[in-house]
Order: C-alpha cells, then sequence, then structure tokens
C-alpha cells in the first residue's frame, strides 16, 4: 500500500506540500482498511515522502528523497546493533534542542503506548522514534534513522524477527520509552543516552530468546518428522 500511495505521489496526485485525503477517504479510494492507510503512511513519512503534522493531517514532504538504492542484507541484530549505536546519540543530541512542543508529543505518544490496541502502539512506537530523530536537528542523522527503519521494515527477515519479539512485550516497550522521554524532558542528555540504550538492549536479548526459541521448534519439527517417517517403516518391516 505503501508503494501505490508513493505511486500517485510520483504521478502527481498529491504534488509535493499538500495535504493527503484524510485516512476513511483514501481506505475508500483505494478499497483497504484505515489501518493499513495508517501504517502505509508511517511508512512512508519513515522514508521522507511524508511528513505527519499532529492536529492538522499528512502532507506530502516539499523535499522528496531520490529513488531508494538497494538495500544491503542484514540481519535484525545487526540493524538493531546500528540502531543502538545511531540513535542513542540522536537522543543524547535531541537533548539538547527538542522544543516544548516536542515534548509533548512524544507523552501524547507513550500514552498511546499504554492504551492503544496493537496497532496503534506500533504507531506510536515508529512516531517516538522518528520524532527524537527530527528533535536532533541533525539532518544526516535524520536520513540515517530513516534508512534504518526501512530495514527494518522492508528486509523481510528482520521485519519478521522484530514481529516476533513486540508481541507481548507492551509494558516493558512502554516503561522504556517513559525513561528516554523523562530523560529529554529534563534535557539530561547522558540519561536520554542511557534509556536509549538501554532499550536496545531489551531488544537484542529478546531477539536472541526469540530466535532460540525458533531454532528450537524447528528441531522438534523436523524430529518429530523423523520420528513418524520412521516408525511407518517399521511397521512395513
Amino acid at each position: 500500500m505503501a508503494e501505490q500511495i508513493a505511486q500517485l505521489i510520483d504521478e502527481g496526485a498529491f504534488p509535493p506540500g499538500t495535504r493527503l485525503p484524510g485516512e476513511r477517504e483514501l481506505a475508500e479510494r483505494l478499497g483497504v482498511s484505515r489501518v493499513t492507510i495508517r501504517e502505509a503512511e508511517i511508512a512512508l513519512q519513515a522514508v521522507g515522502r511524508l511528513e505527519i503534522k499532529t492536529g492538522s493531517g499528512v502532507y506530502v514532504s516539499e523535499a522528496q528523497p531520490a529513488a531508494h538504492a538497494p538495500l544491503p542484507k542484514a540481519s535484525a541484530f545487526e540493524v538493531t546493533e546500528a540502531r543502538l549505536l545511531v540513535e542513542s546519540e540522536a537522543a543524547a543530541l535531541a537533548a539538547h534542542n527538542i522544543t516544548e512542543e516536542g515534548v509533548a508529543r512524544l507523552e501524547e505518544l507513550i500514552e498511546q503506548m499504554r492504551t492503544g490496541d496493537h496497532d496503534a502502539a506500533n504507531e506510536a512506537d515508529a512516531l517516538f522514534h522518528q520524532t527524537i530523530a527530527e528533535a536532533s536537528n541533525n539532518a544526516a542523522l535524520v536520513h540515517t534513522i530513516r534508512t534504518l527503519w526501512r530495514m527494518r521494515e522492508d528486509l523481510p527477515d528482520v521485519k519478521a524477527t522484530y514481529e516476533a519479539v513486540c508481541v507481548d512485550d507492551a509494558e516493558s516497550r512502554t516503561a522504556e520509552h517513559r525513561a528516554v522521554f523523562e530523560a529529554l524532558r529534563d534535557r539530561d542528555a547522558a540519561a536520554a543516552r542511557a534509556a536509549m540504550r538501554e532499550h536496545f538492549h531489551r531488544l537484542i536479548n529478546a531477539m536472541l530468546d526469540a530466535t532460540e526459541r525458533m531454532a528450537l521448534e524447528e528441531v522438534q519439527q523436523k524430529a518429530s518428522q523423523s520420528r513418524e517417517r520412521f516408525l511407518v517403516a517399521a511397521r512395513m518391516s
């Protein structure tokens, strides 16, 4: 769906600087759900094609990014390690530059993570990280973080791993994001860096647990298939 909206932008249906139709109208026009539209808009904001403005709507970015270069082949661990290194420093920089409006926006997103359903919480998570990147006031950092988010969403193995660990972690995720928010609210760069690093450390550990669990399940499935096969052969002999 993100590709369809991007194509409409490229074709001139939604010129740079214009406001997109509302979720309901766009969903009816494209024959999908509003949730699908919302997820596509978040993905397009992550790569710089759209800007989601609280209380105003979704706008086509004035400066559209150049055509995407192919993404490198990377594991979920490599993407997360890079996010840890880059986003921790972005958070430290944002602690010096974030506005009161930005702080209020982060608090709204944490509340959405806490009270919203699974899709709403995931949307808030994405916007939380993007808001901090933008608050760094560093265009290079914003571009890098958007590219890492694109790798998280567009590399199938990476996306599958993230989905496997982001199902039952709502409480931990909310608490970790609140720690980052409080450090930014207090303009404490060291605390913001440490809180963001702690968030990604927990995510990496969750990935390790999920990877071990999936590997064990695969071994058990293969063992069960072998058992059934050889039991059949034994009965035939």
